[in-house]
């Protein structure tokens, strides 16, 4: 999900995030939002938010997404529920909004590479509100 940063066989120290190899950081134990070439399946990520989205149809608290996360495990994957966990965890820390909610329209702007502008964008709205 939020790697895809490999231009040659090793990562870059400075993480770029490069969508044109995202299949590259594919690993087990994810969404399946990507598929084994790297693109994009819309219907694997809709899946998440409806299977997972009890409490709000188009956002995911912290206890559902750990369930989605426990949901998506393969057996005996720990390097995939690692990644998993790692880059679910991370993106919901950085994006959640201000009731704990990581919105869908937020977690799609990870997969089309506009979350930094995104979150930029709300920042700077609630900026000029205060």
């Amino acid at each position: 999900m939020l790697a895809g940063y490999m231009q040659g066989r090793f990562p870059s120290l400075l993480l770029p995030i490069e969508i044109r190899n995202i299949q590259r950081s594919k690993h087990g134990s994810d969404s399946g939002a990507y598929d084994s070439e790297g693109r994009f399946v819309p219907a694997k990520f809709e899946e998440i938010f409806a299977k997972h989205a009890r409490s709000h149809p188009n956002a995911l608290t912290s206890d559902e997404l750990g369930e989605m996360l426990k949901h998506n495990r393969e057996p005996k994957d720990y390097a995939g529920w690692l990644a998993s966990y790692s880059e679910w965890k991370i993106l919901f820390l950085l994006a959640k909004d201000k009731d704990g909610l990581l919105h869908k329209d937020t977690a799609r702007a990870v997969y089309d590479g506009s979350l930094f502008e995104h979150m930029e964008r709300e920042r700077q709205s609630s900026k000029h509100r205060t």
